[in-house]
């Protein structure tokens, strides 16, 4: 199971790929939007950081226009994966981009039909929003675990992604299901790395040292 950092702070990614646990990086406009930078200059600096599958997004509203931006982002370093909503325009777009050789990540994806047409249209990667729908009143868990099946059961050649993951046991849960990837938050990853069994443990080996004779 692969690890993606949901964040577009640079800092945050290089603190985090520092630790060797991150194999990739998803973006959206919101999360670029908070940085107050360009775009395009966010985008390379994180590819400059983590040799891994990044995802940028679109923003038109109509196949003409995503896939015209997805030909400009792709463009910016061979990583780079294309988010696209899925809205029937974004299952154009997904076609066209794919028979070109541009791999796309279907976004806010909220049922497992969803993701079945994003991968009928050709999505390299499959993005359901597990936190929103809980937030809903669903289980987005489960709403995964349709999605895992569903590429057990046909030759896919998809990769589910865990978003909107809001703390550590969604990550538990994503892969006791079999979820190719979890995009995670940089404050989930690091609660993932905190314990307070690990802290104690770790204080008591430190005052047991100072006994030591030096």
């Amino acid at each position: 199971m692969k690890i993606f950092l949901d964040t577009a702070n640079v800092e945050h990614i290089r603190e985090a790929a520092g630790w060797g646990v991150v194999d990739g990086v998803t973006t959206n406009p919101t999360l670029i939007a908070k940085e107050g930078r360009k775009f395009e200059d966010v985008v390379q600096e994180i590819c400059s950081i983590v040799d891994g599958p990044i995802s940028a997004e679109v923003v038109s509203m109509e196949a003409e226009g995503m896939v015209k931006e997805a030909r400009e982002i792709a463009k910016i370093h061979e990583n780079i994966n294309i988010k696209i909503p899925i809205i029937a325009e974004g299952l154009k777009a997904t076609k066209i981009l794919s028979k070109e050789g541009i791999k796309t990540n279907v976004t806010l994806v909220f049922s497992s039909n969803q993701a079945l047409l994003a991968c009928k249209a050709g999505a390299a990667f499959v993005s359901p929003f597990v936190g929103r729908i809980d937030d809903q009143g669903g289980d987005g868990m489960i709403v995964a675990a349709e999605i895992v099946q569903m590429l057990e059961n046909y030759d896919f050649d998809t990769e589910l992604i865990v978003a909107s993951v809001r703390h550590p046991v969604h990550v538990v849960e994503s892969f006791m299901l079999g979820a190719d990837i979890a995009t995670v938050p940089y404050p989930v990853l690091q609660k993932m790395v905190k314990h307070t069994l690990t802290d104690v443990g770790l204080k008591k080996f430190l005052e047991d040292w100072e006994k030591v004779p030096k």
